[in-house]
């Protein structure tokens, strides 16, 4: 990023829920931990460079001690011999009795500040993923908590670069159409711009591809539903306009901004006792009654209490390999005890090895327990808490809240009938994405849809159809926020998405994704990106630390729906492929 081309600022991301929980045990064994300290090692080689260029660093590393990184920092530099100019955030932490770490989602206004003053480098704790490019943003073009449209305009801006290579082509639902493959995707750049608008690149030479569809993917990931409440500004996602700007260069503009709630989200982990797990190898015949074998002999051996079992049917029948002929029994166990967690639970299992059911078989010997934690997001009054930037020279400065507040109430679209939708313009929400979109959000946040088809969604205009798998008209991309997964999914074209909306109702993703059956589901439209996203609230049970589920924070998820045989309609297999640089 350094030497391929021009830069003013540089941004690293390393917090996640689940990172919170891996800095707290780091800090329980040693009170001056509590950061990244991968970043340091990253910045070691490169720490000159920046300087001679000019590049400031902004990052989120100091996780739950941002004093202590900009310390380590000051030492880092010291010992190589250059003048740093250092600046951090602080007053994220709160203390919730109880819990192992409890940080407020701080803005970037602190940041801006430390940057105003000259900082070099400014270090964070926990503040929100966007604020590392909108404090950049506030501290060049001057913005005030009132200019809330450019605010916005930053935030979705800063949403996109968060995950690094997920913007280029990473993670890319079509992968092999891009460049090369998919196999070094390039890391993003943003030409942010007084407005808030933004060109969204990456440097020459690089792999991936920039174009509206990657940007699509990730402007769909890891959200809910079209206001993307921060603590500085509320981004309304279905006013973003996505256009074309030129090889690798996709324009991101027209995000509007409304004032932020009065509380902010606040991340608490807490440990939820200890966890281990055994998977028995099940090959050939009677699979079930293997599966209900060992389950009986696990229960009798070491009773119910916090015992899963899940069966993963591999198996393949007259298979001509071991592999290929076997199913996976994964057993997992949870309990406060350590003791009953771990050998006495793995122990249990390879006992069986010699006096269970035929071919008996693990894939792992017996160990010890290990802690898990558990994620959850509560709320705090913005006024209740004191982000202090604490400047190069030392002085700390106090960032006052905002002034202007409004209460946010969540409203998911109203369940449409199962079918394919008939009209045009931006009123029927078919809006191609493309910069022509709808500009009026608040009429598309709560819209109706007055359907015209067959109750099983099958729509007589759509005319003949085909079994195929659903990805071969659409993209997806998921994750995880807590407990809830979101599954965000997009058309590659104007009439793709004109059928998705009508189709993919919660009641046929239910259907597609029978584990979602019995969750409460809430679903979004976002006309302006050909998208529909949905949250499934609860499938990840207390979050990815504490999560049994084999794909524990539902990366996969999207592609798991992608891969479901549906059937399609055969006009839209007709239309001629689109590339992720088309502009159709």
């Amino acid at each position: 990023m350094l030497d391929g081309g021009d830069l003013d600022v540089l941004t690293g991301d390393y917090l996640a829920e689940l990172t919170m929980l891996i800095l707290g045990r780091d800090r329980q064994r040693d009170p001056q931990l509590g950061y990244a300290r991968t970043f340091l090692r990253q910045l070691e080689p490169c720490l000159g460079n920046a300087l001679d260029r000019g590049v400031r660093i902004v990052t989120n590393a100091g996780g739950l001690n941002p004093a202590g990184l900009a310390a380590a920092l000051g030492t880092l530099a010291d010992r190589l011999g250059l003048p740093v100019r250092i600046g951090y955030v602080d007053g994220d932490a709160l203390d919730r009795p109880g819990t192992l770490t409890a940080n407020a989602y701080l803005g970037a206004f602190g940041i801006a500040a430390c940057l105003r003053e000259g900082a070099d480098v400014v270090v964070t704790g926990r503040v929100t993923d966007a604020s590392l490019t909108v404090g950049p943003a506030i501290a060049h073009f001057g913005w005030t908590r009132d200019d809330l449209d450019p605010l916005a305009g930053a935030t979705v801006t800063g949403h996109l670069l968060e995950c690094g290579a997920q913007v280029t082509g990473g993670n890319f639902s079509f992968f092999t159409e891009l460049p090369d493959g998919g196999r070094r995707p390039g890391f993003p750049v943003a030409e942010l711009h007084p407005d808030g608008s933004a060109v969204l690149t990456k440097h020459p030479g690089t792999g991936g591809a920039v174009t509206r569809e990657t940007v699509t993917a990730q402007l769909l990931y890891e959200i809910a539903g079209p206001d993307y409440l921060g603590p500085d500004v509320v981004s309304r996602l279905d006013t973003v306009i996505l256009t074309d700007a030129g090889p690798d260069r996709v324009r991101v503009s027209g995000a509007r901004g409304t004032p932020p709630p009065p509380t902010l989200k606040v991340g608490v982990t807490r440990l939820g006792g200890f966890r281990n797990s055994m998977t028995f190898v099940l090959c050939g015949l009677d699979i079930e009654a293997k599966a209900a074998l060992v389950r009986a002999q696990l229960t009798d051996a070491i009773g119910t209490d916090g015992l899963e079992f899940t069966l993963a049917r591999t198996d393949h029948a007259d298979a001509a390999d071991t592999e290929t002929a076997s199913a996976l029994l994964h057993v997992h166990l949870t309990d406060a005890d350590p003791k009953r967690a771990g050998r006495a639970f793995s122990a249990a299992a390879v006992e069986l090895a010699l006096a269970s059911y035929p071919g008996c078989t693990l894939t792992t010997p017996p160990g010890d327990a290990s802690p898990y934690g558990v994620f959850a997001a509560e709320e705090v009054a913005q006024d209740q808490v004191r982000q202090v930037a604490v400047l190069p020279s030392g002085e700390r400065v106090e960032i006052a809240p905002p002034t202007l507040t409004a209460p946010y109430a969540d409203h998911p679209e109203p369940e449409p009938s199962n079918g394919y939708r008939a009209g045009n313009g931006h009123n029927d929400g078919s809006g191609d994405g493309s910069g022509d979109g709808d500009g009026d959000g608040e009429r598309n946040r709560n819209r109706k849809s007055n359907s015209v088809s067959e109750r099983d969604g099958s729509a007589a205009e759509d005319g003949p159809t085909r079994r195929l798998p659903l990805g071969v008209l659409v993209g997806a991309r998921s994750g995880d926020k807590g407990g809830d997964a979101n599954l965000g999914v997009w058309a590659r074209s104007t009439d793709g998405y004109r059928w998705l909306r009508g189709w993919l109702t919660v009641e046929r993703l239910r259907t597609l994704l029978p584990e979602a059956a019995a969750l409460p589901v809430d679903r979004y439209e976002l006309p302006n990106l050909r998208a529909v996203n949905f949250v499934l609230h609860g499938l990840l049970g207390a979050g990815a630390a504490g999560s049994t589920r084999f794909d524990p924070q539902a990366k996969a998820l999207g592609e798991l729906l992608r891969a479901r045989l549906v059937d399609l309609p055969a006009r839209l297999l007709d239309e001629p492929p689109t590339s992720p640089a088309a502009t159709s």
